[in-house]
């Protein structure tokens, strides 16, 4: 394994973090301050519990995950769609680096990069509500879990558009609604049987509800489905990439 390749590719990713901190780390933690501003204010004053937890306190998983999901997205399809605009891929293409080094480098320094956010918005939850993660391994299983394959994801999207234009689209029409829908801020046991079962086809409420189960012992499914759907989105983003690399899609044309 080239591992100076993977290291130099992971820190230039890393460093356009720093280049860009104003978008990559206040802008998402401003906005999550203004949600519990929000929805700990507005709907926290009509539902003071769910499940045996103040309202304010049961979103934070939700909170964090919508986060995630969006930057890990955002980070990994904007790091792999930039040296397609500018046509430096031909030349990581060419170098004596595998295809899995290259995923290895960019998911990697996405993954990373949506960590950090997580912890940091997590602390900044602990201004506004108290937190008690019960189970803090399992609550950092899912958070790397989820980076890393949401990672995946964007990366895909970022080898599929053509545009800039495309690299919104299914973070703001898929990604976005599916969190919202997903029990970020709601139990999916508050909905009416019918919607309930629908509700379980949208895969992001596995995730919301591992990551929720991880921090107070309560989820709205079993955590080990909670986890073996996310190890199966997880197979598909890889199965996807290996598929794009040896196919050459919209990388060598």
């Amino acid at each position: 394994m080239n591992l100076h390749a993977i290291r130099a590719i992971y820190l230039f990713e890393m460093a356009r973090t720093w280049r860009t901190l104003l978008q990559s780390i206040v802008s998402p933690v401003i906005s999550t301050a203004l949600y519990f501003v929000v929805f700990g204010s507005a709907i926290g004053s009509r539902i003071s519990e769910v499940d045996g937890i103040s309202y304010g306190a049961f979103i934070v998983p939700g909170l964090i995950m919508l986060s995630l999901l969006t930057q890990s997205v955002a980070n990994a399809s904007f790091g792999i769609y930039f040296p397609k605009f500018t046509g430096t891929i031909y030349e990581l293409l060419s170098a004596p680096i595998s295809f899995y080094e290259i995923v290895i480098a960019y998911v990697g320094a996405a993954a990373t990069k949506s960590i950090i956010l997580g912890l940091i918005i997590l602390a900044t939850a602990g201004l506004f509500v108290p937190l008690h993660v019960e189970h803090p391994v399992w609550m950092l299983l899912f958070l790397v879990l989820t980076s890393v394959t949401f990672s995946m994801l964007g990366f895909i999207i970022g080898i599929w558009a053509d545009g800039f234009e495309k690299l919104q689209v299914v973070p703001l029409l898929v990604i976005t609604p599916l969190t919202f829908l997903g029990g970020s801020f709601y139990s999916i046991h508050m909905l009416p049987p019918v919607w309930q079962t629908v509700t379980l086809f949208n895969p992001v409420v596995y995730l919301v509800s591992g990551f929720r189960w991880s921090f107070y012992g309560q989820a709205d499914v079993s955590v080990v489905t909670s986890l073996v759907m996310a190890v199966v989105f997880l197979t598909i983003c890889m199965l996807v990439i290996r598929w794009m690399f040896l196919t050459g899609y919209k990388l060598k044309n």
